[in-house]
Order: structure tokens, then sequence, then C-alpha cells
């Protein structure tokens, strides 16, 4: 069974019904490209069933308070697949409109945010734990770290928001929670959304920056900066994918 959790990045906001990462995964849409075609989940697990409990703008704390509880109860001859974004919400929230606290971080200096960093951490170990407990014929969770919109620059203000000084850094010590937690359980499996968005984001077009992208020189995000457009969706598709794949191998040796 095919499970997602987490922010609207899993929900697919910004998105056609269909077009979504999630609805990928399970099937292809009708536009589908052509190296695409037939290459998705019910191709290969004819007995897959899904369900996506991802709530859009929801925080890592909402994640754990609510949509845990709603994970379904499986039979013993069958595995999940859970398939998470979380914690990125946290870093954006509320945009600088409000002083900076835990979920809500945008604009905290490195001093503020030291904590609920921790916090995270914390949270993290938690879920993932939690998930796999539920499911007595076991799981794998796929889980993303957050991209970066600025493209590793830290320009904030450049896409209207408010500059954040620090917040690179910030961005930065939750990917590296999500990374160590990938690394501490062998059954969670770390998808790179991160590394390939970047050069996708608001300095696509700048040849001359650091992680300019001369092949596919194209911006991946929707309109309101923190949601992939369709294009994105798809890359997040085929990571999530191959990620599979690299598990399936593993279970085969």
């Amino acid at each position: 069974m095919l499970i997602g959790l987490g922010d609207s990045v899993t929900t697919g906001f910004g998105a056609r019904r269909g077009y979504s990462y999630f609805d990928r995964l399970v099937t292809n849409p009708p536009e589908e490209f052509a190296d695409m075609r037939g290459t998705c989940l019910q191709a290969v697990l004819p007995h897959l069933n899904f369900t996506n409990l991802a709530v859009s703008g929801s925080i890592s704390g909402e994640h754990v308070a609510y949509q845990l509880p709603k994970l379904p109860n499986l039979g013993s001859n069958v595995v999940a697949l859970v398939v998470m974004t979380t914690g990125g919400n946290d870093l954006i929230h509320n945009y600088g409109k409000t002083l900076p606290r835990d979920g809500a971080m945008f604009g905290a200096t490195w001093d503020q945010a030291a904590p609920w960093v921790t916090n995270f951490e914390q949270r993290l170990e938690g879920m993932v734990n939690q998930i796999n407990g539920c499911f007595p014929a076991g799981c794998h969770i796929f889980l993303a770290n957050i991209f970066d919109p600025t493209d590793g620059v830290g320009d904030t203000e450049q896409a209207g928001l408010p500059a954040w000084k620090d917040g690179e850094k910030v961005v930065a010590a939750y990917n590296d929670v999500i990374r160590r937690c990938a690394a501490r359980h062998p059954f969670v499996h770390l998808v790179d959304i991160h590394g390939a968005f970047m050069g996708h984001g608001i300095h696509c077009a700048q040849f001359w920056s650091a992680h300019y992208d001369a092949k596919d020189p194209h911006y991946w995000y929707f309109t309101n900066l923190e949601d992939p457009n369709e294009r994105g969706y798809d890359v997040i598709r085929r990571l999530f994918l191959l990620e599979f794949a690299r598990t399936a191998e593993l279970l085969r040796q």
C-alpha cells in the first residue's frame, strides 16, 4: 500500500489532478512524457492500494498530531510504502509576517533556530519509529529533503519575501536532520529533492550562476515559490521511482 504523508508537496498543490508526484507514482496521466509511459507503481504492483493523507500548509508537528493517527490498519501480508515531505513549512511560515517561532521560523537567527532544529530532529525520529511500528509486515519510508528556491544563494528578497540572513544555514540544518534520520534507519530512504532542484529556482536563467543547468535551464516552482510546478512534480516522481527501484534491488539481494 502506498501512503502519502506531509505537506502541500505531497498533496500536489499547484498541479492539475493526476499530475502531482503522488498521482504519477500510482499511474501515468493522459499527457505523459514518452519516456515515462507505463512507468508507474500500478504497472509492477497489480494489487497496489493507496491513500494520501498529506495536507497543504501543514507543519511537521501537525503531521505527528493529525496525520499519523489516520494511518490505515494493514494486514500481516501488506507492506507499506510511505512517501513523505515534512519540515518545509516549518521554515517558510509565516513569510516574515510574524515573529519567528518553532513551526514558523522564517526570519529566525541561527541562535533562535538551533533549539527548533533539535525539536525537529526529535519529532522526525519519533515519526519514523511510529510509522514503522504501525505495519506488522514492515514498511519503507521514502523521505524527501527540502528544496531551496533561491538556488543556494539565500536571497529571498529577490522572490518578494523579506531578507533572511541565516536562512540558508537553517535550511541546511533541517536537511542534515533528514539525512541523519535516513542514515540511522534501514527502512528510511532519502529522496534528494534539494540537490535535484538546484539551478531550477529563481536563478535558473542565469548562466553564470553556480548551479546553472545548461541542459534544462527551466523553472520548476509554482507561482507561490514554495511548491513545485508540474515540471517539478514530474522530477520528484522520477526521484521517488529511482529510490523505489534501488530499494527493491537491495531487497532481492
